[in-house]
């Protein structure tokens, strides 16, 4: 998935540069409006994370610009301006979410991927898609060519945060603070119990050549695209 980021900030630009691509995101990163609105344009990405305060404009504009035009992945806004108007303006501008600077990256890719994920089911009526692979989650059914399985609600809840960005690992820590971190009582080996669950429900599709849940150590979980059946 390919991520605009628009600062003008040369180091908080390179950082998010740096640490996105570590995510396994595609990043470009450019300092200026006019630079934002050409990129935008020319690769049509899949979400923009914007600073307000730029040297030739307003981050603003700029994002009522990509409404204007169309866009419609998800717009971040970065900004040291923390006044609730500023929160307002940002927000009516058409941007999905607000993060005041300083912030914490792990805070920005949660947001991040979960915006991305709201918009990818939006986008396919109910459907995530990751390759061959289809989750229908109004019936919680996977589809892999002919071949189909059957969810419970937690399964296809995990399931769906792996499509969001495949082949990409989703750190085991921050998949239990998305799917388990409201209920009492659970643990963090509860992210293993349930992924072993959704490995045996997808063993047909990984038999078939499609994807499967991997491990990646030290790094958490991913859906892998490429790997051949029967590697963890």
């Amino acid at each position: 998935m390919n991520i605009l980021v628009v600062e003008d900030d040369s180091d908080i630009g390179a950082m998010l540069s740096r640490g996105l691509s570590a995510e396994g995101f595609d990043v470009t990163v450019v300092g200026r409006a006019d630079e934002a609105l050409d990129t935008a344009r020319q690769y049509n990405p899949c979400a923009v994370v914007l600073d307000i305060m730029l040297p030739d404009g307003s981050g603003i504009d700029v994002c009522r610009a990509l409404r204007s035009a169309g866009h419609s992945g998800p717009i971040l806004f970065l900004s040291a301006k923390d006044e609730v108007h500023d929160r307002a303006e940002g927000l009516g501008a058409g941007a999905d979410d607000y993060i005041v600077k300083p912030f914490e990256f792990a805070e920005l890719v949660a947001r991040l991927r979960a915006h991305l994920l709201h918009r990818l089911g939006d986008s396919h009526a109910g459907r995530i898609v990751a390759g061959r692979l289809v989750l229908d989650q109004s019936t919680r059914t996977v589809l892999f060519g002919e071949i189909h399985a059957r969810l419970t609600e937690r399964e296809a809840e995990l399931l769906a945060l792996l499509m969001a960005t495949p082949n990409r690992p989703v750190p085991r820590g921050e998949i239990f603070d998305r799917l388990w971190a409201n209920q009492g009582g659970a643990s963090l080996n509860v992210v293993d119990v349930y992924v072993g669950y959704l490995r045996t429900k997808l063993a047909p599709v990984s038999r078939a050549g499609g994807p499967q849940v991997a491990t990646v150590r030290g790094r958490g979980f991913m859906l892998d695209l490429s790997a051949p059946a029967g590697a963890h």
